[in-house]
């Protein structure tokens, strides 16, 4: 999500494939204004042909932005230099984002072409810039000599963080080690798209798909619609299609009486990309392991971890295992007990087994209906998508005095976007806020946000973002509207804390705008806004039921408050097993004979002592977070790191009410609109009045 040099398309490789679509440069809608409200990308008349010609001419305008700092005769200082690095690449910054947004959440297969193409010569571009000496010599003159600038302290930040990316890319190496530091970043980001394509095309080639009415015992109606309608989408009338997508594996893993068929969805996914087919990423895990550690070494560190860590808040390895050990501990003392207690109602209820991992989640869901007389199928009607939106914009409002209007004839990229207008308490504008939130076939798993344009304030000219989330929540029926999961509820509210953090920023420079702060502060804003969804003051304004209208009753918010620590030895064990599996991956030396990824899988496993019954959250053929790109390899640990900062957090408004004035400005003021302006602990301190502790998580968690 950090802003930096967007690279753009060498002339050479493309020339054949640009050269049909240069006529269409007057029509090309990236290369002039956007006469759109608040310059949203005019979607629907960009086409295929367009990307190229608009990478090219981003490139060409790029090098010749970064030419002119060059060949700048006057000193360095930082409006020439390093102002200038953060206002560069207009250009290729609005293709990017807009392709980037596309290839994620509306692909296609001449997409892919595309990205075949244009990603390496991406990374290339990128390294073209970052190991220009010259344009570095500029930058060290200035960080070398930052004590005598008079900068303030946003400005010594920005200039620290280039100094530092520079380095960090290469800029002190020999021109030998920099070619080859370049030619591993290209082959990375080619590994990156192959490793993502397979996860992508076998999650859309696999189905379970029943044709016997008695398989479907157990399972809510609404699932069995779901897969009905998929069925018939595919010509297969009369049969039940189940696929690997969340919302329909996840309710088929924990309602579907069929034991053999939950073995088999189960296996399904956690086998995917690890198949004996075209679609296996044993290779390129392989190859990004060795490029990964090869790029460390050159840059005179370690390990590829020891790289990665070096420049985020946690600093090194052992710090960010220290934190994570603190909750594995306690979490698998804590599945001994919840797979103690599934056992005992398996064999109370005549079923002579042994607790499987493909049985966990029905057996959680059958004790978690006996001890709280509660379950997905009471509280679902109640959380419908509308509403949950309509609770995220309440609590907003309630907080920051934002309001979200609707605009229906706005451009989108997809007919089930939907757009809406920011406003702050005085009714000016804040920003552009998309939601896109149904799975599709060019849509990758899982949930996120984004920008298509960032925000800045030079010179008084100021620019606010466009804003977008992405989810794969349950999808409505001719039927049935789309009724959301407890888990899919916290995932709305997560990924809209994101969006708070990208709208409401107040950052003056775009590289320390929204999002663009270390990684493992990223997630504090967004998991922050988690504790909100199942509070019940908010929940008796959002959850209504969808057929009548009525509010969730009291009673059913009890149950789910007295319910709300279940079940968490198995969400941490799995959360924290797959940091702790990232974090292995990537502290080895990868030799040149294969490492099986699945054999490394499971001695992770006999050395941390993981319960059998608990798979990893993300198993290494498709952990995209840590194979997919470089943002969160050996960084998966950051949702937990800021876990410990968002628990801690929350501790103030619950002592001082939910929608405190007072705390909800310090948390605006020094988070959601500081970015990267500041040292992160620093602007948590100055919101809490204190640094962080783990209590609180492990109290949030029922492990303590």
């Amino acid at each position: 999500m950090k802003k930096m040099f967007l690279p753009a398309i060498s002339l050479i490789a493309l020339a054949l494939t640009v050269s049909s679509c240069m006529k269409q440069e007057t029509t090309n809608p990236f290369l002039s204004d956007y006469n759109t409200p608040y310059e949203i990308p005019p979607f629907e008349q960009i086409k295929h042909e367009h990307y190229m010609p608009a990478f090219e001419e981003g490139i060409k305008q790029h090098n010749a932005e970064i030419a002119a700092i060059v060949s700048n005769t006057e000193a360095p200082t930082f409006d020439n230099t390093i102002l200038a690095l953060d206002q560069a690449g207009e250009l290729l910054n609005k293709v990017s984002y807009v392709f980037g947004a596309l290839a994620e959440s509306d692909n296609d297969s001449i997409m892919e072409q595309i990205a075949e193409q244009a990603y390496p010569m991406l990374s290339a571009h990128s390294d073209e810039i970052l190991m220009n000496d010259s344009l570095f010599q500029r930058v060290k003159v200035l960080y070398d000599n930052i004590d005598s600038l008079g900068l303030d302290t946003a400005q010594r930040r920005l200039l620290e963080k280039n100094y530092k990316e520079f380095v960090r890319a290469g800029a002190l190496l020999s021109p030998e080690m920099k070619d080859s530091l370049k030619q591993i970043n290209q082959e990375l980001s080619s590994l990156y798209l192959s490793y993502c394509s397979n996860i992508l095309k076998e999650t859309n080639e696999w189905t379970l798909v029943i044709d016997n009415k008695d398989d479907l015992a157990g399972l809510p109606d609404g699932s069995i619609a779901v897969a009905a309608e998929e069925a018939a989408n595919r010509g297969m009338e009369g049969k039940w299609v189940f696929t690997l997508h969340n919302p329909s594996r996840l309710p088929f893993l924990t309602y579907a009486d069929n034991r053999d068929l939950r073995e088999k969805m189960f296996k399904g996914y956690t086998s995917l990309a690890s198949n004996d087919n075209e679609y296996n990423n044993s290779a390129n895990i392989n190859k990004i392991l060795r490029l990964r550690h090869k790029k460390a070494q050159l840059l005179g560190f370690e390990s590829f971890a020891a790289y990665q860590l070096d420049n985020v808040m946690a600093k090194t390895v052992d710090a960010a295992r220290n934190l994570l050990m603190q909750i594995w501990e306690p979490a698998i003392v804590k599945v001994k007990e919840e797979v103690a207690d599934m056992q005992a109602y398996a064999k109370a209820h005549g079923a002579d087994i042994t607790i499987e991992p493909w049985d966990y989640y029905y057996y959680a869901e059958k004790v978690k209906k006996e001890k709280f007389d509660i379950s997905e199928d009471d509280v679902r009607p109640y959380f419908q998508v509308d509403s949950v939106r309509k609770g995220i914009f309440y609590v907003a409002n309630q907080l920051y005095g934002i309001t979200f209007t609707e605009m229906p004839d706005a451009p989108k990229y997809n007919p089930e976007v939907k757009v809406y207008d920011v406003k702050d308490a005085q009714g000016k504008h804040v920003a552009v806020f998309m939601t896109d939130y149904f799975p599709r076939g060019g849509k990758r798993q899982g949930a996120w946000m984004s920008e298509f344009k960032g925000a800045s304030n030079i010179n008084g000219k100021e620019e606010r973002p466009i804003i977008f989330n992405v989810g794969n929540f349950t999808k409505p029926t001719a039927d049935m509207p789309s009724l959301l999961t407890l888990d899919e509820v916290e995932t709305m509210f997560h990924e809209f804390g994101h969006g708070l953090h990208g709208m409401l920023t107040r950052a003056t420079y775009s590289g320390q705008s929204g999002t663009n702060v270390d990684r493992d502060f990223v997630e504090l804003p967004s998991q922050i806004m988690e504790h909100w969804a199942m509070e019940p003051e908010v929940l008796k304004v959002y959850a209504k039921h969808y057929q009548t209208g009525e509010v969730i009753p009291d009673a059913l918010i009890e149950k789910l408050v007295a319910s709300g620590k279940f079940n968490q030895g198995f969400a941490s064990t799995e959360l924290v097993g797959a940091a702790l599996l990232d974090l292995e991956w990537h502290s080895i030396v990868p030799t040149d004979t294969d490492i099986d990824m699945l054999a490394f899988e499971q001695s992770v496993s006999e050395k941390l002592g993981k319960p059998r019954e608990v798979e990893y959250r993300y198993r290494s053929p498709y952990f995209k977070h840590i194979f997919g790109s470089d943002h969160y390899a050996s960084g998966y640990y950051t949702y937990l790191w800021a876990e410990v900062l968002d628990a801690d957090g929350f501790d103030l408004f619950a002592q001082k009410g939910i929608f405190d004035k007072a705390t909800a400005d310090a948390f605006r003021t020094n988070v959601l609109e500081m970015g990267d302006s500041d040292d992160p602990m620093k602007l948590y301190i100055n919101f809490r009045g204190q640094e962080p502790t783990v209590d609180a998580l492990l109290r949030n968690r029922g492990l303590k």
